[in-house]
C-alpha cells in the first residue's frame, strides 16, 4: 500500500473535562446525563450577566504528570493538554516503546490563548494615565510593566506554547502546527493530522485541542455577543440544545487528545486500534464574522466531504436498511441560530433518512469547551462505537418545532439491539463560518 493510501487509526485517547479526567469514568457520567455547571470560582463573576460555567475541578497537575515541575510555568490549558496527552500516550502503548522515532511523530493542536495576566496589564494601563493631560505616559506604563509583569507568564500567553510543552514532554520532532479556528479548531486539527499521516509525512500524530476562556476577558466577550446563557438562577439546566427555550451555551474548559497512527505502523508495533478515521471535510461560509450561512451550506459541504472520503452516501440506507451513519455528535451549542441551521444542514444531507439518525449534543452536560470541544466530542464518538451506546441531549423539554430530528432527549440510548454503532460523524462549526466534520468508524 502506498503512503498516499494509508489508513489512519486512533490508538490512544485522553481528556480533561469538567466531568473528570478518566475516559471511562466521564463516559459513565455522560451516560447518566450528569451536568458539570456551577458558579464561576476562578474569579469574581458576581456582576456578570453570566456568572456560571463548567469548570475543570479536582485537577492536580503535580500529581498527574511525572515531570510537572519542568512545566510549572504553563497555563491551565497547556496543563490540561499534557495530562490528556499522557493518558492517550499510555493507552496507545507508547510509554517505553523501544522503537519510538520522535522524528516520525508530530503534533497538530487547536489550542487557544494561554493564561492572561489581566490584573497586571490593567494596573500598568492605569498607572500610565495622566489625569492632568488626559493622555498616556508611555514611560510610566513601561516602568510599571517591567516591575510587575513576569517574562514567563507573558511568553505562556502565546498559543504555540502548548505545542512546545508537548514536544518537550514526549520527545516529538515531527510536523508541528496549531490552528485557531474558534469552536472548530480541534476538529480541524485532527482532520489535518489525519491528512498528514495519509500522505506519509508522519507515522503518528498527537492531535486535539485545549482551551480555557473562563477568565474575565473570555466571559465578557461572549456575553457581549449574547452567545451565552444568562440563566443565573437556573444554571444547572441552562445548556438546552435544540430546546425552544434555549438562550445560549455554557462556557466549559479542558482538553481532548488522541494518538492518530498509520495502520501499517500500528500493526507493526502491535498496537490495538480503537477506531478508524475514515473521512474529513472542511469548508468556510464566507458569510459573516459571527453568523452561520442561513441555509447551512457550509455545514452541508463539510459533512458531504467527510462522507465522500469515507465512501458513504448519506442519502441511501446501508446493507442492513439503517442509515449509513449511525450517530452524529452535534455541534449543538444551544444558541438559537446554530441549532436551527445545523438541523437544516443534516436534513439537507440525509434527506428522508435524517429523522432516523440519532443526533445529540454533549455540550448539554460538559458545556462548550471552545477550541477543545471537537476533540472531546470525537472521543465520545469513539466511545459510542466501542460501547454501542450514544449520549443524550439533556434539558431538552420543549423541543423547538424547527429542530425536529432525533436528539436522544434526556437519556442515553443503547443501539446494540439495532445493530450497534459502526459509523459516526462529529461536527464542529466556528465563529467566522469555519465548518469541520470528521467521520470515524469501527476498525475492521
Amino acid at each position: 500500500m502506498s503512503r498516499q493510501q494509508r489508513r489512519v487509526v486512533i490508538t490512544g485517547m485522553g481528556w480533561v473535562t469538567p466531568l473528570g479526567h478518566d475516559v471511562d469514568a466521564v463516559w459513565s457520567r455522560l451516560m447518566r446525563g450528569e451536568g458539570a455547571f456551577g458558579r464561576v470560582s476562578r474569579f469574581d463573576a458576581s456582576t456578570f450577566a453570566t456568572n456560571f460555567a463548567a469548570e475543570v475541578r479536582h485537577f492536580d497537575f503535580g500529581a498527574s504528570f511525572p515531570s510537572a515541575a519542568r512545566h510549572a510555568s504553563a497555563g491551565d490549558s497547556t496543563k490540561y493538554a499534557l495530562v490528556a496527552a499522557l493518558h492517550a500516550w499510555r493507552q496507545a502503548g507508547l510509554d517505553g516503546f523501544a522503537g519510538f522515532d520522535g522524528s516520525r511523530m508530530g503534533l497538530y493542536m487547536g489550542s487557544g490563548e494561554g493564561p492572561l495576566d489581566i490584573d497586571t496589564f490593567a494596573h500598568a494601563c492605569l498607572a500610565s494615565f495622566d489625569p492632568a493631560t488626559r493622555g498616556v505616559d508611555d514611560g510610566a506604563f513601561l516602568r510599571t510593566a517591567l516591575a510587575e509583569m513576569d517574562a514567563l507568564n507573558e511568553l505562556e500567553q502565546e498559543p504555540n506554547m502548548t505545542l512546545a510543552h508537548l514536544a518537550d514532554a514526549f520527545g516529538l520532532q515531527g510536523p508541528a502546527f496549531n490552528c485557531m479556528t474558534a469552536c472548530a479548531a480541534s476538529t480541524q486539527a485532527i482532520g489535518e493530522a489525519f491528512e498528514i499521516i495519509r500522505h506519509g509525512d508522519a507515522d503518528l500524530m498527537f492531535a486535539g485541542g485545549s482551551h480555557t476562556m473562563i477568565h474575565p476577558l473570555g466571559m465578557t466577550g461572549f456575553i457581549r455577543l449574547t452567545a451565552m446563557s444568562q440563566r443565573r438562577d437556573g444554571y444547572t439546566t441552562a445548556a438546552r440544545p435544540f430546546d425552544q427555550t434555549r438562550d445560549g451555551f455554557v462556557m466549559g474548559e479542558g482538553a481532548g487528545m488522541l494518538v492518530l497512527e498509520a495502520l501499517d505502523h500500528a500493526i507493526a508495533r502491535g498496537a490495538t486500534p480503537l477506531a478508524e478515521i475514515a473521512g474529513f471535510g472542511s469548508s468556510a461560509d464566507a458569510f459573516r464574522i459571527t453568523d452561520i450561512q442561513p441555509d447551512g451550506k457550509g455545514a452541508v459541504a463539510a459533512m458531504s466531504q467527510a462522507c465522500a472520503q469515507a465512501g458513504i452516501d448519506p442519502s441511501r440506507p446501508g446493507p442492513d436498511g439503517r442509515p449509513a451513519v449511525h450517530y452524529i455528535s452535534a455541534h449543538g451549542t444551544g444558541t438559537q441560530e446554530n441549532d436551527r441551521i445545523e438541523t437544516r444542514a443534516v436534513k439537507t444531507l440525509f434527506g428522508a433518512l435524517a429523522p432516523r439518525v440519532p443526533f445529540s449534543s454533549v455540550k448539554s452536560m460538559l458545556g462548550h469547551l471552545i477550541q477543545a470541544a471537537g476533540a472531546v466530542e470525537l472521543i465520545t464518538c469513539v466511545q459510542a462505537i466501542r460501547t454501542g451506546w450514544v449520549p443524550p441531549t439533556m434539558n431538552l423539554v420543549n423541543q423547538d418545532p424547527q429542530c425536529d430530528l432525533d436528539y436522544v432527549p434526556n437519556a442515553a440510548r443503547d443501539l446494540g439491539p439495532a445493530g450497534g454503532v459502526d459509523v459516526c460523524l462529529s461536527n464542529s462549526f466556528g465563529f467566522g463560518g469555519q465548518n469541520d466534520t470528521l467521520c470515524v468508524r469501527r476498525f475492521r
